[in-house]
């Protein structure tokens, strides 16, 4: 970066200060912080550069802060001779942009919103008490980064304002994309031009992450919502970002990142890299089946695998909406998932029909509420065992701890968790389970050997058109011996003569070459997505839940205490270091502390690994649901309030 000398720089460099940047009483136990520091662009304006990039205008004692993420800048404003901050200015509404607004709004200062986005500041609550927001999650937007308690909103603003502050002037610009109301800032000052442009890029060709621009799209006559639209919003951000060239700043000032002082090139290699990996996602995406009239533009691209045509299932199945069932030489039924009572009916049909005289089993091969949101009225109309990988068993049997994507608040009884590869016999077919973590990380796969076929149920995980991993909510990780990658060479050693997706009435297999181009796509991947986001692999910018609560959500009364364990994944290639705290409710500190003492851990690579942080709730709490955010360090990274866990009060 050639960004020229800054006038000064202010740096906060010991621990001390450090924490009393994050409201931490100096001994309170915490893992060193990195250092913060004001890199100030002009006399009038400046960037406080800690957990998210807050700019700093300023005229005499007074201030207007951009973004003032966890609030950490209050402890250096005195050192920059400020006194008071008169307004705060949000570029959009995830919690790590203004988790710390209120510290200066209780001080004076007035908060300033994008319109489009003001009730995920000043009204909270509708989100978090929405079962919509926690079940069946099938739309992303607004993103789950919601501030955990509301803020008082004085203004707001739309694409298009212009209004002065002291001698300043700032321009709203439209950047949708990280948000579907983000908007970005144009300050002119002092003669400068500099724009401050929320998470709509993070440095020449780079992304803070991918996962909040899952969004529905529509091209041509054909709209698909936000599950499947992996990438959706690439193109509105581009277009923001266009706009912002078009204001032709001197300055780019990224929430997360590094300042830009050539905003054209930094924008142009991101639309480049973007468009690179949406490519790369396209020629192998499953989605290419289900609608292909969202992909004419794509078709005959170099390194585009042909679709693969299917043929008709064997006799000894039956395909009934998104389950498959397995018919026996003496009339017995095996079913392969079961989303929807419907399936039911047609069970019973067949049995009145003389088709079908017992139904001995069910398998699930995923989690996802079309796949699982009747089993506990198959369980009462059927006395069978139900079976799942040990990954599905856990999150169907539990489904209040945690929070994915289509998840099914229906409690199933999973009565058998047999091993990875470990084979049992029903009737004349060898049924042989694997860990399938493809469609999604919590996936199962069922080998069934029999009349000389060995047909392999993929769950959602393939089409003939490729993998299924239009959402990037589902954790489908990029890596050797990961993800797809792992499925794959999964399904290439066990060399099945027929693949089967429950969405997918007939059959269809993969051609040598047709792997060959499967595994050297994701291999391009990880690669191209690598460089996308600034972090040393792109699961990192891929995978939303990287930090996750377990349990997400858990039920207590008031005066008790309670345990939730943070897992974090390390995607790195080596061994990392972790820590992670609760931040608990204004409303139960009573003059104490804000957040719980930190858990602290060494995380071995390629794994996932939980801190255990308890809280107590205090004696006289109000019940209802609480939102507790979770503050994380990884490595030399403060991320506050980065994940988040459910509390409900009885």
């Amino acid at each position: 970066m050639r960004f020229p000398p800054p006038r000064a720089t202010v740096r906060a460099a010991c621990l001390a200060a450090v924490c009393s940047l994050l409201s931490l009483p100096c001994g309170s136990p915490c893992p060193a912080a990195p250092h913060a520091e004001v890199v100030e662009l002009s006399p009038s304006l400046a960037v406080y550069r800690g957990p998210i990039n807050t700019g700093i205008l300023r005229a005499g004692d007074a201030a207007l802060l951009i973004d003032c993420g966890d609030g950490s800048v209050a402890g250096v404003l005195p050192e920059l001779g400020i006194k008071k901050v008169e307004r705060l200015l949000f570029t959009h509404h995830h919690r790590d942009q203004a988790c710390g607004a209120n510290r200066f709004i209780q001080s004076g200062a007035a908060a300033t919103v994008p319109a489009a986005e003001r009730d995920w500041f000043a009204n909270v609550a509708t989100f978090w008490n929405d079962p919509k927001s926690r079940w069946n999650i099938y739309n992303f937007h607004p993103h789950r980064l919601m501030l955990t308690e509301s803020i008082p909103v004085a203004a707001t603003v739309e694409p298009g304002d212009r209004f002065a502050w002291r001698r300043a002037s700032i321009s709203v610009i439209a950047t949708p994309g990280h948000t579907d109301g983000s908007v970005s800032y144009l300050v002119e000052v002092g003669g400068s031009k500099t724009m401050f442009c929320g998470d709509a890029i993070y440095d020449a060709g780079q992304l803070w992450e991918l996962y909040s621009l899952q969004k529905g799209f529509q091209r041509g006559k054909r709209r698909i919502g936000d599950y499947h639209g992996f990438l959706g919003a690439k193109d509105e951000l581009l277009e923001g970002l266009g706009r912002i060239k078009q204001s032709a700043p001197e300055v780019l000032v990224p929430a997360h990142g590094n300042i830009m002082d050539e905003p054209q090139a930094a924008i142009d290699a991101l639309a480049d890299r973007l468009n690179a990996c949406y490519d790369r996602y396209v020629a192998v995406s499953a989605l290419r089946h289900y609608f292909p009239e969202l992909f004419e533009e794509f078709q005959g691209r170099p390194g585009h695998m042909p679709i693969r045509p299917g043929r008709p299932a064997p006799d000894c199945l039956l395909h009934l909406g998104t389950s498959w069932v397995i018919l026996s030489r003496d009339q017995a039924a095996f079913v392969i998932d079961c989303g929807h009572e419907r399936r039911i009916d047609d069970l019973k049909k067949l049995i009145r029909e003389g088709r079908v005289k017992s139904v001995d089993g069910l398998w699930i091969t995923h989690y996802h509420d079309d796949h699982t949101a009747a089993i506990p009225a198959f369980q009462e109309s059927f006395d069978c065992p139900c079976y799942a990988d040990r990954h599905v068993a856990e999150v169907i049997a539990d489904p209040t701890a945690w929070r994915i994507p289509c998840i099914s608040p229906s409690v199933a009884r999973v009565d058998k968790v047999p091993a990875h590869g470990q084979s049992w016999q029903w009737r004349e077919f060898t049924m042989t389970p694997y860990h399938l973590p493809g469609q999604t990380l919590y996936h199962g796969g069922l080998l069934v050997e029999g009349g000389g076929r060995r047909m392999f149920f993929a769950g959602d995980s393939f089409t003939p058109a490729g993998i299924d991993d239009y959402c990037a909510q589902n954790r489908n990780w990029l890596g050797r011996g990961a993800g797809f990658q792992a499925c794959l060479d999964l399904i290439q050693r066990i060399n099945p003569t027929d693949v089967f997706n429950c969405h997918v009435d007939v059959a269809f297999d993969f051609t040598a070459d047709q792997y060959r181009a499967m595994q050297e796509n994701l291999r391009e991947r990880e690669e191209l997505f690598g460089r996308l986001f600034p972090w040393d692999h792109a699961n990192y910018g891929m995978d939303e839940s990287w930090v996750r609560a377990f349990p997400y959500e858990q039920s207590a009364g008031p005066g008790e205490h309670v345990s939730v364990q943070v897992f974090v994944t390390n995607h790195s290639a080596g061994a990392a270091k972790a820590a992670a705290r609760l931040v608990v409710p204004r409303s139960w500190r009573r003059g104490g502390e804000p957040a719980t003492p930190w858990a602290e851990g060494e995380l071995p690579a390629k794994q996932e690994t939980p801190l255990e942080v308890r809280v107590q709730i205090p004696g006289d709490a109000q019940p209802g649901r609480y939102p507790l955010a979770i503050d994380v360090r990884y490595g030399d990274r403060s991320l506050p309030e980065f994940s988040e866990a459910i509390l409900v009060v009885q």
